[in-house]
């Protein structure tokens, strides 16, 4: 019986520009708007920070290159039909392991475990490739290749495979994105921008608080916004002088540029901040804000309301109505919850909030079921962070 088609590669072109479109459409989108901030790091830490990398310019050259790559092994192996998605395979394979940064990369850079599962992978694919090659060889040549034909669903079926298992291995750390995105904008001086990845999402780790919290502090906002994030990290965490919080692209010198001087080392967060404080020549309410938000993390009341006074009032009874948000809203809980306050606040709007709050809870007894309801309403104030969180 004769296996042989001469006339087989005539009606193959449909099939091969549709995975070649497919396959630049999802790497380039991929590397564009979704792996640009990992690749960023990757590179910064790789070169010393010598180089930077251009996410436009670097995702098109990554998938001209790839690209190019399987049309090389096409070339070579000439699988075609239902079978040609898997010359896509090492592309793929590769574009994983580009992407597949570890979080923590700053600190050490690894492969992990791809200098074995890498040349295992190849082995393996050239071995199926081989099999669709013989199976190819008894493939009807009357088979429709159209758009709706069944060979070529099977290779946009096999592509789909190969995109979901690209990236599968890829880094998806929500907060690592967070973080490297963040950074990018605060090396471009924009940090209103870095306060915008993850703004909406409720997970976070100390070096994505402490970011968040010299961008709101350098935009004034840092009394006003804090708790409007998740807050995981304490006072030792907000700035990175106690190695609880680091950066790993933003120079930590230039944060401490910007609040006025660089902390011996050693130094611990708060007696850095204590001696910002009493120095003339630096920016009074940066350091304030750092003060008093990480009291105000600590959950010490009495402290922050000592402080505050301090720094916001010279009477005993504070009566200031422009004070930021969660400044307001801690003096609230403070003379409430205290019988005899160093500091007395009134404000009508936060007493009637308040009261708001404790007829909420009041009417829930089990304890999970009314910091769900207190969550729905109270989230993104000191109330909710100091009860609750």
């Amino acid at each position: 019986m004769n296996y042989n088609h001469p006339k087989r590669n005539t009606s193959t072109l449909g099939i091969r520009l549709m995975c070649a479109i497919v396959f630049c459409v999802f790497s380039f989108s991929f590397l564009y708007r979704f792996q640009a901030d990992v690749l960023a790091v990757a590179q910064h830490v790789l070169s010393n920070g010598l180089t930077k990398y251009k996410p436009f310019l670097g995702a098109l050259v990554i998938t001209l290159v790839l690209q190019g790559l399987q049309l090389l092994i096409y070339s070579l192996i000439r699988l075609q039909k239902r079978f040609h998605a898997l010359t896509y395979l090492p592309s793929m394979l590769i574009l994983g392991f580009l992407t597949d940064v570890n979080s923590d990369i700053d600190l050490q850079f690894s492969i992990g475990h791809w200098y074995w599962v890498f040349p295992l992978v190849i082995v393996i694919w050239l071995g199926i490739a081989l099999l669709a090659k013989q199976l190819q060889e008894i493939e009807p040549d009357n088979e429709p290749l159209h758009l709706l034909s069944r060979p070529m669903w099977i290779s946009l079926l096999l592509m789909a495979l190969l995109i979901i298992c690209t990236v599968s291995i890829s880094n998806t750390n929500a907060v690592f994105h967070y973080r490297m995105r963040a950074e990018s904008r605060l090396l471009e001086g924009d940090y209103a921008g870095a306060l915008e990845p993850g703004k909406k999402s409720l997970e976070s780790d100390e070096n994505l608080q402490m970011i968040r919290m010299f961008a709101l502090n350098m935009t004034g906002q840092l009394g006003e916004k804090l708790f409007n994030y998740p807050t995981p990290g304490k006072s030792d965490a907000i700035l990175p002088a106690e190695g609880k919080s680091r950066f790993a692209m933003y120079p930590t010198d230039s944060l401490y540029k910007a609040l006025g001087a660089k902390p011996k080392a050693g130094m611990t967060v708060a007696k850095y901040l204590e001696l910002m404080q009493r120095r003339d020549s630096v920016d009074d309410k940066k350091i304030a804000d750092y003060l008093l938000c990480g009291l105000l993390l600590d959950k010490r009341l009495d402290e922050f309301a000592s402080k505050l006074k301090t720094l916001y009032s010279d009477n005993d009874t504070l009566i200031i109505d422009n004070l930021p948000k969660h400044y307001r809203e801690a003096m609230t809980l403070y003379t409430h919850k205290r019988s005899n306050p160093i500091l007395v606040y009134y404000n009508s709007v936060m007493d009637e909030d308040w009261s708001n709050l404790q007829e909420l809870e009041s009417k829930y007894s089990d304890k999970r079921e009314r910091k769900g309801k207190v969550e729905e309403k109270y989230r993104g104030t000191y109330w909710y962070y100091y009860e609750y969180e």
